[in-house]
């Protein structure tokens, strides 16, 4: 028995003597390592400050959460840290026409972020965040600061910074620039670098993708608005970029981009270069047709159509897209002196979605109806019961169509031939007739004017 409360008697020593050990200053390594070489001191306040903190009693937490700061390293508690700046924030709050001592709090309140970015790795990018957040409130009035702020944060989490950190950051460049403080190229440079990060964000939900997709609308509307380049020098500033890497995608989506904020800059080889390289280094629906409106535009007949048959054939659009864009396409042809193409187009177009048929039509008599045809005065005329029966076909499709194609057949029908005329070819009303003139065939009904 007295053995026993001897052994019992041992071991409760040898558990006082390690307690002791955890909280003498040197005595234990691992318990020096976190909190500190006054490790009980440091505990003891941690304990003091977050009671009065857990109770709200800010203003009676703060002196022992100062003692626990002073004592503790950062790893000794990240909450230390996080508390810390919300206590902080309160003293700016009341301080705030205090500006000497108002700023030296702003300053603390940096420090505490940035320990808690090198004591917490993982929650690095959460604190660099916050406090650009939090900057952005307490120095509305040193836009110098504030930017050296935003950059220093950009650069340490790069595209992980919040999207609303990027745009108060172009904004605050932008002020900048307007103060004469930062030029036209370095503005350019940031916009392109944050747009590019927002570009990459991975969202979660909804909500988020509709945020970015805020922030970007309202980075795009103050860079515009900001007037920060001409389109004159924005090619001065790409060409050679573009020319020394022509297939970079990152830069020619920069640069359409860039200049498509910028007034009347989307009319030059630059940004006709930058696209055809966005879409011939990631092929879509939407940047090939972006090439048949560029090319279009300057005329280019061959290479917009070339486009346009690339972005119909893109397994990205659907029956009904199809058909939209190969009626535009058919209207395209038509409008450029390309008649048998335009019918081709037309055609198909109406085949592919009934919702086009009666347009589709539509634009087939008018096709015929303006297509010159060789030969004696009947094959000169013949085009014109074509049109017309395209007409009649067109309203009955779309009955919307109805008064203007009456319109055009009653002016179509006065080009008939007359019935005399008809006679000395040995042709009648009624019998059938085949077209064939401009690369075009169709096979219609006689029909003469007495």
């Amino acid at each position: 028995m007295i053995r026993n409360n001897i052994a019992s008697d041992m071991k409760k020593l040898a558990l006082v003597i390690l307690t002791a050990l955890m909280v003498v200053p040197g005595a234990n390594l691992f318990a020096q390592g976190k909190y500190g070489a006054d490790s009980a001191e440091c505990i003891k306040y941690l304990s003091y400050y977050k009671e009065y903190y857990k109770q709200k009693s800010y203003d009676e937490a703060l002196p022992s959460w100062r003692k626990a700061y002073s004592l503790c390293p950062a790893q000794a508690s990240q909450n230390m840290l996080i508390e810390g700046a919300t206590l902080v924030k309160r003293l700016i709050a009341k301080n705030a026409k205090d500006v000497e001592y108002r700023n030296s709090l702003v300053d603390t309140l940096v420090t505490l972020y940035k320990k808690r970015a090198e004591a917490f790795p993982k929650y690095a990018v959460t604190a660099y965040n916050n406090m650009g957040l939090d900057l952005a409130n307490y120095l509305k009035n040193d836009p110098d600061r504030l930017y050296a702020e935003f950059e220093n944060i950009i650069s340490e989490v790069k595209g992980q910074a919040k999207p609303q950190i990027l745009l108060l950051d172009m904004n605050t460049v932008i002020s900048l620039y307007q103060d004469g403080k930062l030029g036209a190229e370095e503005v350019i440079n940031i916009y392109q670098r944050n747009s590019e990060f927002l570009d990459g964000i991975q969202t979660s939900n909804d909500a988020e993708a509709e945020q970015v997709k805020k922030v970007k609308t309202d980075m795009g509307s103050l860079f515009a608005s900001s007037k920060v380049a001409s389109c004159e020098n924005l090619i001065e500033l790409y060409t050679p970029r573009y020319n020394a890497d022509p297939e970079n995608l990152q830069l020619a989506t920069s640069i359409v981009k860039t200049m498509s904020l910028t007034e009347d800059c989307n009319d030059n080889d630059l940004f006709l270069k930058a696209v055809t390289t966005m879409n011939k280094m990631n092929p879509s629906a939407s940047s090939a047709y972006y090439l048949y409106r560029l090319h279009s535009a300057k005329g280019n007949v061959d290479e917009a159509i070339r486009y346009m048959e690339d972005s119909i054939a893109s397994d990205e659009t659907d029956a009904k897209r199809d058909a939209e864009l190969t009626y535009e396409l058919a209207t395209f042809c038509f409008k450029n002196g390309q008649s048998a193409k335009a019918y081709d187009y037309a055609s198909k177009a109406a085949s592919m979605d009934e919702a086009f048929s009666g347009k589709a039509y539509f634009l087939i008599a008018n096709i015929w109806a303006a297509t010159r045809c060789g030969g004696d005065e009947i094959e000169r005329r013949a085009p014109y019961w074509v049109a017309c029966d395209y007409m009649a076909k067109a309203k009955a499709a779309d009955a919307s169509l109805t008064e203007e194609a009456n319109r055009y057949i009653g002016q179509y029908s006065a080009y008939f031939p007359q019935t005399a005329e008809a006679f000395m070819y040995d042709i009648q009303n009624g019998q059938s007739y085949t077209v064939s003139c401009g690369g075009m065939r169709a096979t219609t009904t006689v029909r003469t004017v007495k």
